[in-house]
């Protein structure tokens, strides 16, 4: 089975041959039903399977002759052959059924993998054991086969609880539209639902709320916070004329705004086709065990044939010791410790990851991580906090005023303001314990500023078209200097006052962050919605090696796609919606867990401590897996080499030694039992 299959109709996986089952989009508009994938269908089908045959793989393994010799107990009665037979019969039908499915279509496209051999085992095993029970006295098989069908439908049910999280970032992005408008009519405004506005609509969008959907501003003034969608992480001014994204925050003003785009057109649908796009064209990384599988299920075959044809033509020891001794070399390559090398390790990762902040998605995602080129870091809220904090406060050349009176008269008014800026300073004044006092007469300039009276004093706190409004004369040798950042003016009674430089809070764990990789041999690159300058400056504070501003959203996934053409195993940090589908492309996307649902949902790895050292960890992390899924599969498949030809015979001619088919399965146990301990050990390991 396989989670990145996607298709526009419904049908079988073409890789794998289960069926196909809707996707899960959340309530999103008409334009993204009908796209399929494996999902809730599959994990229900394998739970059902599972928990209705484990009572049954239990009475079986009790009516054992085998079992009950081993563990000294009697529950013989008239028949008891014939209900094992009918117990197995129907574990075998009912719990092997996905595996029978799935073999034919690994099958059918000439690719016999772990499905395959799980299906010609228990097939083999099945039919052995029919075969003692109604033709010729032997030990049967149906305990073994039972409990081979029961672990399958374990590891694949939790399988796919993890493949259903493949459909969650579309689902998430379909959440960020709100689901009505205010909808302005004939001299009146109602509430519709979003998806029934139609272009040319017209929609109120009052302070605090999200934009239904993409239009353009025809009336009102704003700030409207965009960082969720274009990643900049400064709020934008709106006013008549401009363009507005569904799914953005508006913040400050009332807005009237005339739809321009609906269903497939937005960019919220755009992103999700980036998303749904990605998840078709991720590059596939080769699982060892299916490779393993694969060549594990043509020696089983040869084996088994050979066995059988040797030691009733070659050296006749007639048909039942010769179908004895051909079960035994196929049963013991039945991949019971190689089905165990992989999940074993697999589940105590994601809990010594969790123990460190790393929470673990996709593993395939992590088993890439050890190769890493590059790792591509998103700025907002990655490398940053995404808030604003007070850069510097630089007095005019005749003002009067200190700093700190300045940033006190500043907070004074932007205390009752709701704009994120406005929180920069007011945040920056408690920092240095600044008593901050009351205002009078608040006026908002939505998109511009605000003004009011503090301790007798006309404060003005804004833009520099708020300046050029009120006749404000800015003196600009202020803002002259190192500093890079957003510009917010300050004029007291009329007269301008200086300049507070605001700046995106840089996270204090980034720079160790870029240099630790770089320690590991890793390049970094930056992208960001902001523009040049703001990037430039984050960029060479951090050593990051390439940056890259005024990124878009379909363009962060090109940067993606750009570096995995040069040869690159890439990564992608971030924690944004326009930061979604360039996780999804990238062979490792690591979400900031402070961040959106969506970047969490579209990621393999998530650092729920918002910390960005913990993408070194997560790098550890990998190597560590893998160096045990690479122990495990070599013993899995190793023991083989050694097991089979014993099973097949090779030693009873010389030294009368014959590998009996319950012997074969004993053996088969043991290797499952040492993966196991070999794979606990990992819970040792310290992460750097």
């Amino acid at each position: 089975m396989d989670p990145d299959v996607i298709s526009d109709r419904p049908g079988e996986c073409p890789k794998c041959g289960m069926d196909l089952v809707p996707m899960d989009m959340g309530g999103a508009n008409d334009s993204h039903e009908g796209h399929t994938g494996h999902g809730r269908g599959a994990e229900q089908d394998f739970k059902l399977r599972f928990l209705i045959t484990l009572p049954l793989v239990l009475l079986v393994t009790a009516l054992s002759p085998n079992i009950e010799k081993w563990f000294h107990f009697n529950l013989a009665f008239p028949g008891m052959g014939f209900v094992t037979f009918l117990l197995g019969a129907f574990v075998f039908a009912y719990g092997g059924w996905p595996f029978f499915k799935a073999a034919k279509g690994e099958l059918s496209h000439k690719l016999p993998a772990m499905m395959t051999l799980v299906a010609f085992g228990i097939t083999v095993a099945f039919g052995f054991s029919v075969a003692t029970t109604f033709l010729f006295p032997g030990e049967s098989l149906y305990w073994e086969m039972s409990t081979l069908i029961s672990v399958f439908l374990l590891g694949h049910w939790l399988e796919m609880r993890a493949v259903r999280g493949a459909t969650g970032a579309l689902t998430e992005l379909a959440k960020l539209i709100p689901p009505s408008a205010h909808l302005i009519g004939s001299g009146n405004v109602k509430e519709v639902q979003t998806s029934e506005l139609a272009i040319g609509n017209r929609v109120l969008v009052k302070p605090g709320e999200k934009i239904p959907i993409d239009g353009r501003v025809i009336e009102g003034e704003s700030s409207v916070n965009e960082s969720m969608i274009t990643g900049e992480s400064r709020p934008i001014s709106k006013k008549a004329g401009d363009a507005v994204i569904g799914g953005s925050l508006n913040q400050d003003g009332s807005l009237t705004i005339e739809v321009s785009k609906t269903g497939a057109d937005t960019a919220i649908s755009q992103i999700m086709k980036l998303v749904r796009e990605a998840q078709g064209s991720k590059p596939n990384v080769q699982h060892l065990a299916d490779r393993a599988a694969a060549v594990l299920f043509y020696v089983a075959m040869v084996a088994g044939i050979a066995s059988f044809s040797f030691w009733y033509f070659a050296s006749p020891q007639g048909a039942i010791f010769a179908a004895t001794v051909a079960v035994a070399a196929i049963v013991v390559a039945c991949p019971h410790a190689l089905g165990l090398a992989i999940p074993t390790v697999t589940s105590i990762t994601s809990t010594l990851g969790a123990r460190n902040g790393i929470l673990i998605k996709d593993m395939k995602g992590l088993e890439a991580a050890r190769k890493l080129d590059y790792v591509i870091f998103d700025k907002t809220g990655t490398l940053t906090k995404g808030e604003f904090g007070v850069a510097d406060v630089i007095l005019a050349k005749d003002s009067n005023i200190s700093r700190n009176e300045m940033l006190k008269l500043a907070a004074a008014v932007e205390v009752s303001s709701q704009h994120s800026i406005g929180k920069g300073i007011v945040d920056d004044a408690k920092r240095k314990n600044i008593a901050i006092p009351s205002a009078k007469g608040f006026k908002s300039y939505p998109g511009r500023g605000a003004s009011a009276e503090v301790d007798g004093k006309n404060v003005i706190v804004g833009n520099r078209k708020l300046m050029e409004e009120l006749n404000v004369s800015i003196d600009e040798s202020p803002a002259a200097g190192s500093k890079i950042g957003t510009p917010v003016y300050v004029a007291v009674n009329s007269s301008f006052a200086g300049v507070i430089l605001l700046e995106d809070i840089i996270r204090d764990e980034s720079k160790a962050t870029i240099q630790k990789l770089h320690d590991m041999g890793i390049k970094t690159a930056m992208l960001t919605g902001d523009t040049a300058d703001i990037a430039e400056a984050v960029g060479k504070e951090l050593g990051i090696d390439t940056v890259f501003a005024h990124v878009l959203p379909e363009d962060k996934v090109n940067k993606v796609k750009e570096l995995q053409n040069g040869g690159n195993i890439v990564a992608m940090v971030g924690d944004g919606v326009n930061d979604a589908a360039a996780l999804t492309q990238s062979h490792v996307g690591i979400a900031i867990g402070a961040g959106t649902d969506v970047a969490v949902a579209s990621a393999s790895i998530v650092l729920m401590k918002s910390n960005p050292l913990d993408v070194a960890k997560a790098i550890a992390l990998s190597l560590k897996t893998n160096s045990k899924m690479v122990q495990n599969l070599a013993w899995a498949t190793g023991y083989n080499v050694f097991a089979i030809p014993v099973a097949a015979g090779v030693l009873y001619p010389s030294l009368g030694i014959l590998l009996r088919p319950e012997w074969a399965a004993l053996l088969m146990s043991a290797s499952s039992v040492i993966v196991v301990l070999n794979a606990l050990l990992l819970r040792r390991e310290k992460l750097s």
